[in-house]
């Protein structure tokens, strides 16, 4: 069995895109591959087949690989509940919430779990695809580093360093990081690969060949600049806008600090009859004919957040014009009438009065729910798929009036009885086309198409496999992953 790892020169140097590129590229020779990640700090987290949680980028790969998600893939999972703590997530269960400092002295504990996933992985397929974290040249997180190189020297795989022209400066990031490594991690880098390059290859030329003279690495390939491409982003908000027609229904989203699986707007972001906007601090919320309030990981500080920014007065100017409202978990308990943390499970104790829309209050309790659920929408009775990552449990006369009757018959959610207000459980309820037409058409919208969001996914991981065939030298990974050239 081999290991191979990729890590990246900076954060969003390509490392998810190009883990997904080579399981897809290795699925289709036949060969067992599985992702996995040490350690993932994100608030995009995906529900695996195990009833765990895992980031979304390692449930992507999962896909790529041809595997239903697994908690192994990515055994430790970090979401931060402020700018200095964050909940703790092992084996797809949260543990405890720490700080910075604590979580330091902590990784020896994770480290364990780490190398636990990877050994039964390894044991399972023929090649485990790993996906290091940021750069493993941050030297004020290198001592018990469990994210990058001191996982490689922990399983003593082979590297590969990844950069992206695309910000400038590639060949400074390629031989800096490579600089700040201890001569055994550099000797574990086997090559380099530069990503999103426009241009005329020759003109780059020059650059390569210094790279691998200066180093002593090959250059592995060099992977073109992939227009219109979507794969759900690990954590940062995907802002790129999409051409669409003239006639659009406005979705506007809130931003707020602890957004939580915001990969749940993709589908609207790429719909061609919709126009997303995401509104951050200090802007004003725009006509619209649907406000979307997101998930939260601290939903009593993000509904603080909301009300300072003047954010509720427009919700409900919002609904007096005859708009519509949509709170996703987080965003369902902020529309209830109070929100109560006895436990202090994401700040201090205590409960905060909700915006009032919908007849609920919830409290939040120390065991997380879990679920990956199918039902109809009490919209159209469309299908409807999802899956449920929250502590609180919500009471109140308009559940009685449920959003979602859920195939293992639970109810969810709840819709107002003047039918402006919905409010759901179910994060990634847009991915299915049935359900994302009926709520754009109770939004408003005439006439809606229904795009296929995971054939434009598949489509879109197709291509990054196309790209390592085209673009990367081949022969080179597959002794790198122990295959027969």
């Amino acid at each position: 069995m081999t290991t191979l790892m990729v890590q990246g020169t900076t954060s969003d140097a390509g490392k998810s895109t190009l883990v997904t590129a080579l399981c897809r590229w290795l699925a289709r020779q036949g060969v067992a591959v599985a992702p996995f990640k040490p350690q993932n700090m994100a608030l995009n987290s995906a529900v695996t087949a195990d009833g765990g949680e895992i980031g979304r980028a390692q449930a992507v790969q999962a896909q790529a690989a041809h595997l239903a998600p697994h908690t192994d893939m990515n055994p430790v999972l970090l979401k931060p509940s402020s700018d200095t703590g964050a909940q703790v997530i092992i084996h797809g269960r949260a543990v405890t919430r720490m700080d910075a400092a604590a979580y330091h002295d902590y990784k020896r504990v994770a480290m364990q779990a780490v190398l636990d996933s990877h050994r039964r992985l390894d044991a399972q397929y023929s090649v485990v695809m790993v996906e290091g974290a940021g750069s493993p040249a941050e030297i004020n997180l290198r001592a018990g580093d469990i994210a990058n190189m001191g996982f490689a020297e922990a399983v003593d795989c082979p590297v590969i360093l990844i950069a992206d022209i695309d910000k400038g400066g590639v060949f400074a990031h390629l031989v800096g990081t490579l600089e700040l490594l201890s001569p055994s991690e550099q000797a574990r880098v086997q090559g380099f690969v530069i990503n999103r390059f426009r241009g005329d290859l020759a003109l780059l030329q020059p650059g390569l060949d210094w790279l691998e003279q200066r180093t002593g690495k090959p250059v592995l390939g060099v992977l073109p600049y992939l227009h219109d491409l979507h794969l759900e982003a690990e954590d940062a908000i995907d802002v790129r806008q999409v051409d669409k027609r003239e006639e659009r229904l406005k979705v506007v989203v809130p931003v707020l600090p602890r957004i939580s699986n915001h990969t749940d707007f993709d589908p609207l972001r790429l719909h061609p009859q919709v126009e997303l906007s995401f509104v951050g601090p200090g802007q004003s919320i725009p006509p619209a004919d649907l406000i979307v309030l997101p998930g939260s990981k601290s939903v009593r500080a993000d509904l603080a957040h909301l009300r300072a920014q003047g954010w509720e007065d427009a919700i409900r100017r919002h609904l007096r014009y005859g708009g519509k409202v949509l709170g996703i978990c987080g965003g369902l308990q902020m529309l209830g009438g109070e929100i109560a943390d006895p436990l202090g499970l994401e700040g201090a104790p205590g409960s905060s009065r909700g915006l009032g829309l919908l007849e609920i209050d919830t409290v939040l309790e120390a065991d997380k729910q879990l679920r990956n659920v199918r039902g109809r929408l009490v919209l159209e009775d469309a299908e409807v798929s999802g899956y449920e990552i929250h502590a609180g449990v919500s009471r109140g006369a308009d559940l009685e009036r449920a959003a979602v009757q859920l195939d293992d018959g639970r109810c969810d959610g709840a819709l107002s009885a003047d039918g402006q207000v919905l409010g759901t459980y179910l994060h990634g309820l847009f991915e299915t086309p049935a359900a994302c037409a009926a709520l754009l058409r109770w939004s408003g919208l005439r006439a809606v198409e229904m795009p296929d969001y995971h054939a434009l996914r598949e489509r879109d991981i197709e291509r990054l496999a196309d790209l390592v065939e085209a673009h990367l030298d081949t022969a080179r990974l597959r002794a790198l992953c122990g295959l027969a050239r």
